[in-house]
């Protein structure tokens, strides 16, 4: 972090703990594009963990910022519904008829035949199969790397990387898996930001579209070619999937799009940053290699790719003593959660050799959990297994940029030069 970043976040630090502690309001994605949340989340983890926002951007929502409550709210689908007729689970309120429903916007049982569908293509013996190509696409992309040169890793291996496995999940045609990666980034794209993929609604209508269009002639060429082993043949075949309209379908399209790209992608490049700001990290990680699998995790925990989720009281109740009312908007800010020093020793520091790295919320909980989260992994593990085999080490030479968003957490850029270790 350079001087003038170090300054801005002690700007933050200073203001978050004069304001007024309601004053404080997270809905801003200014916060997450400058990487200036922390003292935020820190005061109110501290003194309103339950904090009502009454005039926030999209309207009344109380944020839940520590990670038991999180869980609890996770676990409780009766109580708090992350169903479509509720409002869904995305922040931002949408009118009835602009709402679609999907896997991680509908709650038990259609949840749960709609999730058992899916788990087939991440089922352990699929990730087996997968392995091998990851690990030759990984080797391929690394080695054809320039050495001693700056560029933008998110773009030369973040992006490629996770576009060529989730094109593989869905059977999508690989000379068009760009467009995979276009419409994650257009479905939640924030148009405050200085957005470069759409400018206005009407654009993510059509741009979005174009998605479910193309998904409808995939389907329509899957159907009369027959049954295959990945997500779209899922979609296709499954009674679970085939009589949904074209406005769920679109829904679920999305879901699986971003669920299989944003959280992988920001922690490919969130790995990289972290392992430069904390030097003695990387030298655990190259001394003992087998550390791999708990960096990994504790890369998605100190990231917290999505940002957060909403869920909708379904009838009054009480949480850490707060009266919520039915109909009002619980936002779970994971990225929150993961930093709960009563629950994680020492949250804000990267620590790869954690007793128990798999405590963090970044996937959610209860019957919402990611059902992509093994797949994440897997990528993550491999990648870093091969620059270490390939005595590769990664240094970042320039300040990250990341996308002023309010879901997705990750970056745009990330400058690095990669040096060979080798003698």
């Amino acid at each position: 972090m350079n001087i003038a970043a170090n300054d801005l976040l002690a700007e933050h630090t200073q203001r978050a703990r004069q304001m007024r502690v309601e004053d404080i309001d997270v809905v801003d994605g200014a916060l997450y594009q400058d990487g200036t949340w922390m003292p935020y989340f820190e005061r109110l983890r501290a003194e309103d963990p339950v904090h009502y926002f009454e005039n926030g951007r999209f309207g009344p929502n109380w944020a839940i910022t520590k990670f038991e409550d999180i869980m609890e709210v996770e676990k409780d689908w009766r109580l708090f519904s992350s169903d479509v007729d509720w409002g869904g689970v995305l922040i931002w309120q949408k009118a009835p008829e602009n709402r679609l429903r999907s896997l991680i916007s509908s709650d038990p049982p259609s949840h749960s035949v709609k999730r058992k569908a899916v788990q087939t293509v991440v089922h352990p013996r699929r990730l087996q199969q997968m392995d091998q190509l990851v690990r030759e696409r990984t080797i391929k992309l690394i080695e054809d790397l320039p050495l001693n040169e700056t560029f933008n890793w998110v773009e030369k291996v973040s992006i490629p990387l996770t576009t060529l496995t989730l094109a593989t999940i869905f059977g999508f045609p690989m000379e068009h898996r760009h467009l995979l990666t276009h419409w994650s980034e257009v479905a939640f794209a924030d148009l405050l930001g200085d957005c470069d993929t759409i400018k206005t609604e009407e654009d993510r209508a059509v741009e979005l579209n174009k998605c479910l269009e193309t998904f409808l002639e995939l389907r329509a060429e899957r159907r009369r070619t027959g049954e295959t082993d990945d997500l779209l043949s899922i979609l296709t075949h499954s009674e679970a999937y085939r009589d949904v309209d074209d406005k769920e379908l679109l829904g679920n399209l999305i879901t699986l799009i971003v669920g299989g790209n944003e959280t992988t992608r920001s922690t490919m490049s969130g790995s990289v940053l972290f392992l430069n700001q904390f030097p003695e990290e990387a030298r655990k990680l190259r001394q003992n290699p087998d550390l791999i699998n708990s960096m990994v995790c504790e890369s998605i925990r100190f990231q917290s790719p999505a940002l957060a989720f909403r869920r909708t009281a379904t009838r009054d109740t009480v949480l850490r003593g707060k009266q919520i009312k039915q109909g009002d908007r619980l936002v779970l800010w994971y990225v929150s959660g993961n930093r709960d020093s009563e629950i994680i020793e020492n949250p804000d520091q990267f620590i790869i050799d954690r007793d128990d790295p798999r405590k963090h919320v970044s996937f959610g909980g209860g019957v919402h959990r990611c059902v992509g989260n093994r797949v994440a992994e897997m990528q993550l593990r491999i990648l870093w297994e091969e620059l270490l085999k390939h005595d590769l080490h990664v240094e970042v030479v320039g300040e990250p940029r990341r996308p002023y968003n309010l879901f997705v957490h990750g970056y745009t850029d990330l400058p690095v030069q990669v040096r060979s270790l080798a003698g």
